[in-house]
């Protein structure tokens, strides 16, 4: 899932407070159980119904939060004060790719025919890391339609080595070149 630019602020701004304060740890955990709080259909289906009263779902989500740091409280009382509760939605996954980022770190996934083997995927992920200057780590997804090869994607950027990709390059080459003329 991406995050939209007013959620990615948001989680900027609870990362560079927590991390000046010396309490991202705190607030990483936070992120971490809002994120399992908010991956129940029934407290997501719930916070975000606009069939509901603001206080009540404001109500509701009080006592999730009630064990939070100070600053993860005061960030999700700010959003329920300004009617922005939607970026709850995305928040743990944009503070958590903030993180990433702050660790050097990238996550990527790769795309298979077939399952790869641990050995092939590491090799990969080094590199990855090499070429990115970062610490990249692939989860890896069958794409039956790829027919043969592979396609990473990490950072939005993407490496097509498939069947598929290389075909559809060739066609476009094919496409492109001039005819001859007599």
């Amino acid at each position: 899932m991406i995050a939209d630019p007013v959620t990615n602020r948001y989680a900027e701004a609870l990362f560079r407070l927590a991390a000046s304060r010396g309490v991202l740890d705190a607030v990483t955990e936070d992120m971490r159980r809002l994120a399992s709080e908010l991956a129940s259909p029934a407290v997501a289906a719930f916070l975000f119904d606009a069939r509901i009263s603001h206080v009540e779902r404001r109500d509701k989500i009080q006592p999730l939060v009630g064990g939070f740091h100070e600053f993860t409280q005061n960030l999700v009382s700010l959003l329920f004060d300004k009617s922005r509760e939607e970026v709850l939605r995305g928040l743990p996954e944009a503070f958590r790719r903030r993180a990433l980022v702050e660790l050097g770190s990238a996550e990527g996934f790769v795309e298979s025919a077939r399952p790869l083997d641990t050995a092939a995927v590491e090799q990969m992920q080094r590199a990855l890391s090499k070429s990115l200057g970062k610490n990249v780590t692939l989860t890896t997804r069958i794409a039956p339609d790829l027919i043969g090869g592979v396609r990473v994607t990490v950072e939005n950027r993407m490496v097509d080595i498939s069947l598929a990709g290389r075909l559809q390059g060739l066609r476009r080459k094919l496409m492109e070149a001039p005819l001859p003329t007599q």
